[in-house]
């Protein structure tokens, strides 16, 4: 059965085990001849002289028949390669690579066909043979159901063993609020004068950062639905990533809502200020990164490097139409109703034990990125292949099925920590709650430098720094989305179990 699929290059050779050639060892065989097959379409009545919609090279390995040793190489004089018969891949005339009996030179003789077909695929469909399914796309198809039925089992058992754990817990809580001579209270009761005390350490940069994620999860979501149907052209890389910073900026006030709505929880009131912070702190960052990295392109002289006022026109046109969208989700977010919370915050905060391993922060860090990142791993590699090895990506459902695996693992496993950490009775979990999401952002960074150093092959210094500083865009990227969902779902979960206990 033959495979029409596109794949990048072809081989320079084969293999061919002892149980074919009846040798002791291993033949090797040289492919030294292309032929290439280009497909056209004529249609007289749609438009006007040929298209080109397609076109193939077939490897063959054969041993040339000179006609003329000494003549001048041409087609004509070799017997092989005649202007009547195609050349295909024959066992009998293989091209072996061997040397003489007593050590000659091997010389091998490179030759091309060219064959040209009238075709009747239409001109819109030409690149359809790059979306044809290739004998790899089983192992695709493999770790997309693997990733689901993890997904499944690891939301059904934390989902299992959190609702009997906390509804015993409830119900234990409030009944002892209702005997007269209680037992000291224990467990995650103990932290309800403090758990939504806001926290000390910069609660701007915290909103920032959760509005900052969920902008970025709203216009990648909007992005892979477009492509999904068909809105968007995921061939057209250049198309993909200007539809994302297209949709970012529109998706301004989703993240100006939630930047909003959490700096107003944490008792503040300068929403201007946060508005534009969130506009302006991602793109800052990214552009001050992108310029750095233009210095060295400049340095270098590489025909890729673009002028600096460019840059920040670039950067003026995005911050210009993004802060008004953020002002007007900041200014919905700001006159909504606070989000109420069920206990009162003690005016003391409650002095936190010391924890064991389980509960610090390295292991919680550790487990919460690496869950997220084991459920894409498999379709991570696939888009690395895709940006950095030329390979072709189109296999949109299966990454908006992925990232879906990642949220739902994300939330599970970062709702299971800040649950233990309120067990432990430390009730700093508003940042601590996003930096485990975060963390697997850390992961993708490592996985990159895996890739780095055993799947590619840069030569120099500054294709090095290139990759590095893109690599680097991403994972922040994916590390602000995944701590902007860890911390939503945990206070959504401690606002659930304390909203339901009976607290003076």
């Amino acid at each position: 059965k033959e495979l029409n699929y596109a794949v990048r290059g072809f081989p320079v050779g084969f293999t061919a085990p002892p149980n074919y050639t009846g040798l002791k060892e291993d033949e090797y065989y040289l492919y030294n001849h292309l032929r290439f097959t280009i497909t056209y379409r004529e249609q007289a009545d749609e438009f006007e002289g040929v298209r080109i919609t397609g076109f193939d090279v077939h490897p063959v390995s054969i041993q040339h028949d000179l006609v003329d040793s000494n003549a001048d190489l041409s087609r004509s004089s070799i017997a092989s390669c005649g202007s009547d018969s195609i050349v295909r891949n024959d066992p009998e005339s293989y091209l072996p690579l061997r040397t003489g009996p007593t050590g000659e030179p091997l010389t091998i003789l490179y030759s091309y066909s060219v064959e040209w077909q009238e075709s009747h695929v239409p001109w819109s469909d030409r690149w359809d043979v790059y979306l044809m399914g290739n004998p790899d796309d089983d192992v695709h198809v493999l770790s997309i159901i693997n990733a689901i039925m993890i997904v499944l089992f690891l939301t059904g058992s934390t989902a299992t063993i959190m609702v009997r754990t906390l509804r015993n817990d409830i119900a234990l809580y409030n009944e002892l609020d209702d005997l007269e001579d209680s037992q000291e209270e224990t467990g995650w009761k103990l932290v309800h004068g403090d758990v939504f005390r806001p926290p000390s350490t910069s609660p701007l940069l915290l909103s920032v950062a959760v509005g900052t994620g969920a902008q970025i999860g709203t216009s990648v979501s909007i992005t892979l639905i477009f492509a999904i149907l068909k809105i968007v052209n995921p061939m057209n890389k250049g198309a993909m990533l200007s539809a994302i910073i297209f949709l970012y900026v529109l998706s301004g006030s989703v993240g100006g809502f939630v930047s909003a709505r959490l700096y107003k929880v944490c008792d503040a009131t300068e929403w201007k200020y946060n508005a534009v912070a969130t506009a302006v702190a991602l793109p800052a960052f990214l552009t001050g990164m992108f310029i750095i990295l233009n210095i060295f392109l400049g340095i270098a002289g590489a025909a890729t490097s673009v002028s600096i006022f460019t840059i920040i026109g670039v950067f003026l046109l995005w911050t210009c139409v993004s802060v008004p969208l953020v002002f007007v989700g900041s200014y919905f977010g700001f006159r909504a109703g606070k989000l109420e919370v069920s206990t009162k915050t003690n005016q003391i905060a409650r002095f936190i034990p010391e924890k064991n391993f389980a509960r610090r922060s390295i292991a919680t860090l550790a487990l919460s990125g690496i869950v997220p990142y084991v459920n894409m791993i498999v379709e991570f590699a696939v888009i690395m292949n895709a940006i950095w090895l030329n390979h072709f990506y189109y296999t949109m459902g299966f990454l908006f099925v992925s990232i879906l695996c990642v949220t739902i693992s994300c939330i599970a496993i970062n709702i299971v920590t800040c649950y233990v950490q309120l067990c432990g009775e430390d009730h700093r979990w508003w940042w601590k709650s996003f930096l485990n999401g975060a963390s697997a952002g850390f992961f993708i960074f490592l996985h990159s430098i895996w890739f780095l150093s055993h799947r590619l092959q840069l030569v120099g210094m500054l294709p090095v720094v290139v990759y590095m500083t893109y690599m680097s865009m991403i994972s922040l990227c994916f590390a602000l989305y995944c701590g902007s969902l860890s911390f939503i779902s945990c206070f959504w979960f401690t606002r659930k179990i304390y909203g339901a206990l009976k607290v003076d």
